[in-house]
């Protein structure tokens, strides 16, 4: 005993989560020292964390933006940005022709079982036409209508007003995810697929700036395309644009070879009509990544799930004509590649983050916002950064709860379970629990050693 009591007291001096083992009475699975999965960072900056702070649009953009806003006077701009935001955010998927057909056809079997039991002199002729129009108006009643958005320039000044900080804060959040974990990533192309105002140029161009040598942005509104090319030049139409080799397009590229270092594609999915037009968008962005495609939609169930949609794709389906073999794996912020637990669960919740944001300066806004989105990454790279061998990176999917010496943390596991961990100094290491401290909703979380007593399901 005594030997055993001296070896755990040398290694308490080169190691603080080993210390609190000592003296507790769970056994690590990987005793980890703090080097380990720190990295050299403090606990507040532990290398999970990719939260950012309140971001603000940058001062090139948002004078830009002001400036077309007041000078385009769009009458009643406060009540139609707030109408607008809503609309887009209770956007649905439109109904797919084989769902419609199911629907109509057990409403007329349900029409028709009711009518046979009245049964009488009827004239069935008469009966079966009365039943399809009835068919028809219930159709119509309760099916989404969805149409697409045609943004003419004065809609888009609104879509301005209404979407382009919360836009750059979520897009900035996302791909801020790959700066930290992939520090040695510097993006020479950039393919901004939907891409509105910029806003992903001016993300991007804010993480990579010194190395971004080209950005193509497609969009098939040219009046969004004319007001981005505003927003780049100051609202100055002889200015040089504050982004140098911005290239604005209404198609892709054709040639299938040609690639981009990153793809991003930022609420641009539920644009499209039908789930074979957003599989086709999703295979023809993934041939056109070198490194990662990142995919950005609202953090509703909606966007949520084309999301999973588009992940299920590149992760499952198999291409006829392949010109890169590297194959995709996911990169965030699930940290497995099984089906989503949130999906599996009975009371389907969508797998969102937030990131707090300054809107513009303009009448009606608050002084600060929140941006709830939901996000995936892919890459053909190796896995880089957290990553830490005998580790398990979690992913915290809702708010931290700090307690008096614990925290509650709610996680999607490696194994593809939702986890309710329990996190205190003496169970898991002062380590891991200062690091649970100073996490939150959307940060990764390091676990180095198993606690059954504390892990429940996510379903309580």
């Amino acid at each position: 005993m005594a030997s055993r009591s001296y070896g755990a007291c040398v290694l308490c001096r080169k190691a603080v989560a080993v210390k609190v083992m000592c003296r507790g009475t769970s056994v690590a699975a990987h005793p980890q020292s703090q080097v380990d999965f720190l990295k050299g960072e403090v606990h507040r900056k532990h290398p999970g964390v990719t939260n950012l702070k309140t971001l603000r649009l940058p001062e090139e953009l948002q004078t830009a933006a002001r400036s077309i806003i007041l000078r385009a006077q769009v009458t009643r701009l406060t009540d139609r940005t707030r109408s607008l935001a809503n609309f887009l955010w209770s956007r649905k998927r439109a109904v797919e022709d084989f769902t419609l057909r199911q629907k109509a056809v057990s409403l007329e079997k349900q029409l028709w079982e009711k009518a046979m039991e009245k049964r009488g002199d009827i004239d069935e002729q008469a009966l079966a036409d009365r039943i399809k129009k009835k068919v028809f108006s219930e159709l119509r009643r309760t099916t989404y209508h969805w149409s697409p958005m045609k943004y003419d320039e004065e809609l888009g000044v609104v879509y301005m007003a209404a979407r382009l900080a919360g836009c750059y804060a979520a897009v900035r959040r996302a791909i801020n995810e790959i700066k930290k974990r992939d520090p040695s990533f510097a993006p020479h192309s950039l393919l901004d697929f939907g891409s509105g105002l910029g806003t992903v140029a001016w993300a991007s161009h804010s993480c990579w700036g010194d190395t971004l040598k080209e950005m193509v942005c497609v969009d098939s509104s040219g009046p969004m395309n004319a007001l981005a090319e505003r927003l780049l030049k100051g609202d100055d139409e002889r200015a040089e644009p504050h982004i140098k080799q911005v290239y604005f397009r209404q198609f892709l590229p054709v040639s299938p070879k040609v690639q981009f270092d990153l793809v991003v594609a930022a609420f641009t999915l539920s644009e499209l009509p039908a789930v074979k037009e957003r599989e086709e968008a999703v295979l023809t962005l993934w041939r056109k990544t070198s490194s990662y495609l990142v995919l950005v939609e609202n953090g509703t169930k909606e966007g949520h799930q084309m999301l999973m949609e588009a992940r299920d794709t590149l992760l499952k389906k198999q291409e006829k004509t392949v010109h890169d073999t590297r194959p995709a794996s996911v990169f965030a912020p699930c940290p497995h590649e099984l089906t989503c637990p949130k999906l599996a669960s009975e009371l389907t919740t969508p797998c969102n983050f937030q990131q707090h944001y300054q809107p513009l300066p303009l009448p009606g806004h608050n002084d600060r916002q929140t941006e709830k989105f939901s996000y995936v990454i892919l890459t053909r790279t190796e896995p880089a950064g957290a990553e830490t061998e005998g580790v398990d990176w979690t992913r915290l999917v809702a708010p931290v709860q700090r307690r008096t010496r614990h925290v509650h943390c709610r996680m999607c596991c490696p194994d593809g379970r939702l986890q309710h961990l329990v996190v205190t100094a003496r169970k898991h290491s002062r380590d891991v629990y200062r690091c649970a401290r100073n996490s939150d909703w959307g940060d990764q979380l390091p676990i180095i050693q198993k606690v059954e007593e504390d892990v429940q399901s996510d379903s309580e």
